[in-house]
């Protein structure tokens, strides 16, 4: 037996600030850049600035068809920052879509497998570890990659990870391969909230496919899925308050204040997800992640999709779910690789993207 809680219906994103009401694209632009300013900041305590400059440095060159590794240089005058990426390029000439991770330092997903379908398929994968951006730990002293480059700003972790996938963006414009229309993030887990972040704050990201995320991710805040004990290893969504108690430098500060209280945050996951709007989200999940808050996500993606319904093409915004818990499995990359195929074919969608993972759940918003 389920014991979701649902505390209250998301807010709705369609009303600026003086409370007025959005109805044209236009109106709608303007109310982004609205959640937009309001929303990051409050989630992640905002995201750190551009870097002066950005510089591709090519380590080998061994033609396409293998693997490659480039050296980002960026950072500031004083206080330079560099990083590394692997990129696996297809043997063919001409540019070519792109799929980007941080999830580097997690190579279970990734199998030769995963890469070889990505490959033969056309597209170029491109991998960094985003802990270099800053690690996954507490940094009480913020000393550590980018928070070392920017002492007078504060972001969260998460922010630092996102502005690593921008700095990578930076690097592909500056490439012979990449074709800057047709670019995907994807992330796993603490990887795929960095990936919604990403992909709402950087309009280069065509296809933003967080996996698995969560709390703090695609998750709702309002909605929090439980599950019989015993049936599922984590039996209950992941609550705000453990965040906070087990990864606080995830999240912006202000976040702290709705611990018991998330029915009142002025926003919730879905406002993030609006952000990617025109281009496209692809949710991923499985259905006993039941820590990710599946049903949660969905509820959230739901709402967030009216904005794709209103002045779009609600193609724009899916969500796939498929059995099993938290991982980022084949069955997961398969399905972005059809949805960007039908994308740039300009063909229908596959039949899964149609399908409502869940039937019998009412929505968590009452605006349409």
């Amino acid at each position: 037996m389920r014991h979701d809680i649902r505390l209250g219906m998301l807010p709705n994103p369609f009303v600026f600030r003086d409370g007025t009401a959005v109805v044209t694209e236009e109106d709608w632009m303007r109310r982004r850049e609205e959640i937009l300013c309001d929303t990051i900041a409050l989630e992640f305590d905002g995201m750190p600035p551009k870097p002066d400059t950005v510089r591709v440095e090519h380590l080998d060159d061994r033609g396409r068809g293998q693997t490659t590794h480039y050296r980002i240089h960026c950072g500031t005058k004083d206080h330079p920052f560099s990083f590394c990426i692997t990129a696996y390029i297809p043997q063919r000439p001409g540019r070519m879509p792109v799929i980007v991770t941080g999830d580097a330092m997690y190579t279970v997903a990734w199998t030769d497998d995963v890469i070889a379908q990505a490959l033969k398929r056309g597209y170029a994968v491109v991998m960094f570890a985003r802990t270099e951006m800053a690690p996954d730990y507490t940094d009480h002293e913020w000393q550590y990659g980018i928070h070392a480059v920017y002492p007078d700003y504060r972001f969260s972790t998460i922010s630092a990870w996102a502005w690593g996938y921008h700095r990578v963006l930076d690097a592909l414009e500056q490439t012979d391969f990449a074709d800057m229309r047709y670019i995907a993030a994807t992330g796993h887990s603490r990887g795929g909230k960095t990936v919604l972040l990403a992909g709402a704050t950087d309009a280069r990201i065509r296809y933003v496919n967080p996996n698995g995320s969560g709390t703090h991710g695609c998750g709702a805040y309002r909605f929090l899925q439980r599950e019989e004990e015993g049936k599922f290893d984590r039996a209950q969504g992941e609550p705000l308050d453990f965040m906070f108690k087990t990864f606080p430098y995830w999240m912006g500060e202000g976040l702290r204040d709705y611990i018991g209280r998330e029915g009142e945050l002025p926003h919730d996951s879905h406002f993030i997800k609006a952000l990617v709007y025109p281009r496209c989200l692809i949710e991923t999940n499985g259905y006993g992640d039941i820590w990710a808050n599946p049903r949660g996500s969905y509820l959230s993606n739901l709402a967030a999709r009216e904005v794709w319904r209103r002045y779009g093409d609600v193609r724009g915004c899916v969500c796939h779910y498929r059995m099993g818990g938290h991982g980022h499995r084949p069955d997961d990359f398969r399905v972005l690789f059809d949805y960007i195929d039908a994308d740039m074919a300009q063909t229908a969608l596959p039949a899964c993207f149609r399908d409502a993972p869940y039937d019998d759940m009412e929505a968590l918003h009452d605006w349409n």
